[in-house]
C-alpha cells in the first residue's frame, strides 16, 4: 500500500512537470517571447517540398528570399531611427511625471530591460 502512494505520488509529480513544461513553451512560444529566427533554407525546403518545386524554380525562390532579406535590412535601418526617437520622446514624457527617486528607478528598468532585448528593430516604448 505505501508504494501504491509513492508511485502515485511520482506520478502526479512528473506528470505536472511535463504538463507545466509544455504549458510554459507554449507561453514563451505564442506569447512572442522565444521566436526562431527566419532560416530561409528551411522555408525553401519546405515550400519546395509542399509546392512540388522544379530545381529551377528552388533556386529562383531562394534567391527572391535573399534579395527580400537585404530589403527588410534595408527598410529596418531606415525605419530604426524614427522608432527610437519614439522611444526616447515617450521615456522623456514618463519621466516629467517621477519624482527624482523613481527616475533613476525608471531608467534603471529602462536599462535592464533593453539589455535583454534581442537586437533588431525596437518594439513599443516601456
Amino acid at each position: 500500500m505505501k508504494q501504491r502512494a509513492y508511485l502515485y505520488f511520482i506520478s502526479t509529480f512528473l506528470l505536472g512537470a511535463v504538463v507545466g513544461a509544455v504549458g510554459l513553451f507554449l507561453y514563451a512560444w505564442y506569447g512572442g517571447h522565444w521566436h526562431r529566427p527566419m532560416d530561409r533554407g528551411r522555408i525553401v525546403r519546405d515550400l519546395s517540398k509542399e509546392l512540388e518545386l522544379s530545381d529551377q524554380q528552388a533556386g529562383q525562390l531562394s534567391q527572391i528570399m535573399s534579395d527580400s532579406a537585404k530589403k527588410y535590412d534595408q527598410l529596418h535601418s531606415q525605419v530604426r531611427p524614427q522608432f527610437e526617437a519614439l522611444r526616447e520622446e515617450t521615456d522623456n514624457q514618463i519621466r516629467q511625471i517621477l519624482t527624482p527617486e523613481q527616475v533613476q528607478k525608471f531608467d534603471e528598468l529602462i536599462r535592464k530591460r533593453r539589455a535583454r532585448q534581442p537586437p533588431g528593430p525596437p518594439g513599443p516604448p516601456h
